[in-house]
């Protein structure tokens, strides 16, 4: 795929325009194959090809007008410039979206959660996505006000919302993230399904239980690895030593490798005799679900933060039937201040970056003691 993508991201060309277009035909046909051939010999890879080129597509710019607008070539068509000369001329306009993206970097309290943040965008759909992607790693409260802004400016600006133009992330229920555009500015929206496969890499099929959440969340997390470059892991069977941005192909491989392999965990002990041993593959999947961060680190309150507690809120369940299997299990989230917590961790790793000075910005993993087996917790901390 590396070649596609490079031609792709090729700014002002009319060969990756109508290599996008070629895409967007072949995953049309291959879905609608899939459909009629589930049992095929074939369909896991074309399950993983079909999860490719979402990825590839949702990179570039302009995939609502793509998939809406059919082009008919004709005799009567004079050159590829008179056909391409609509798009073109609209790859070279400037942003529309400038103006707001300048504002989200004067918003003081803003900068509080994101820092010295720099977008990296040159496309309006990119652009959408970028600012939208920023906002769930801050405070709901601050993320819905923004939002709301922003699509009263983008009205301005002749566009509206479009119901239909979303990449739809696998879960247990259905849910907006935020909207698609059409009109003036077009870009693609972002949503939770129950109608979407879990990542073929898990291979877990919808089963209406309790996993079906953690596969959720993993399959979230593994998309937004592809689609937002600014994430980070902190996983400490990978690297025990820093938090390591996943823009490093080998560092994403093993963080990628570590988490999946922990999922999988999960699903092989999950009728253990043992309950012990099940309550164990919890927490490490627990950790490597929480060790994805950003830098700042995302918001216990965001939509990040709340994803994330919704999958360590499942470690409930486990530890009561542990309890009622005769353990005694104590777990405990490490929050607030640093000087009361480090007492229950270990391998901790000091920020300069984001949150309270003084206080935990992220817990990594839960202290845990099972009988007279400790589990130590760990945490990202801003340093005082």
């Amino acid at each position: 795929m590396q070649h596609l993508s490079k031609l792709l991201e090729i700014d002002n060309s009319n060969l990756a325009w109508v290599l996008r277009l070629s895409l967007h035909g072949l995953r049309t046909q291959l879905q609608e194959a899939l459909k009629t051939a589930p049992t095929d010999p074939g369909s896991r890879a074309c399950q993983e090809l079909l999860r490719e080129l979402d990825i590839l597509l949702e990179r570039v710019s302009y995939q609502e007008s793509l998939s809406e607008e059919t082009i008919f070539f004709t005799e009567d068509s004079s050159s590829w410039e008179d056909v391409l000369e609509p798009v073109t001329n609209e790859l070279k306009s400037e942003l529309k979206l400038r103006q707001i993206r300048e504002a989200l970097l004067s918003d003081r309290e803003l900068l509080n959660h994101i820092d010295h943040y720099q977008f990296l965008s040159t496309n309006d759909n990119d652009l959408w996505n970028e600012m939208q992607h920023l906002l769930l790693r801050v405070p709901e409260k601050v993320a819905h006000a923004w939002q709301e802004r922003i699509l009263t400016e983008v009205s301005q600006l002749g566009a509206t919302e479009d119901k239909r133009a979303y990449l739809s992330l696998p879960f247990t229920r259905n849910e907006s993230i935020y909207p698609a555009l059409t009109g003036k500015v077009r870009a693609t929206g972002l949503c939770l399904s129950d109608q979407v496969d879990f990542d073929p890499r898990l291979m877990v099929e919808t089963c209406g239980e309790e996993l079906d959440l953690l596969a959720g969340v993993v399959s979230i997390c593994l998309k937004f690895i592809e689609l937002d470059s600014s994430l980070h892991h902190a996983l400490k069977s990978v690297d025990r030593f820093g938090v390591r941005s996943l823009n490093d192909e080998r560092e994403k491989s093993k963080y990628v490798t570590a988490l999946i392999d922990r999922f999988r965990r999960v699903q092989t002990t999950a009728d253990n005799a043992d309950i012990a041993v099940t309550l164990r593959a919890r927490l490490d999947l627990d950790e490597a679900i929480h060790s994805l961060v950003y830098l700042p680190c995302a918001d216990r309150y965001s939509w990040w933060g709340k994803l994330q507690q919704e999958a360590r809120r499942t470690l409930d369940q486990v530890v009561e039937k542990a309890r009622h299997a005769g353990y005694q299990v104590q777990i405990r989230p490490l929050w607030g201040t640093y000087a009361d917590v480090f007492n229950w961790s270990k391998d901790d790793l000091q920020l300069d970056i984001g949150g309270v000075r003084g206080e935990v910005s992220a817990c990594l993993r839960v202290y845990a003691k099972i009988n007279d087996e400790v589990l130590p917790g760990r945490v990202l901390f801003r340093s005082s």
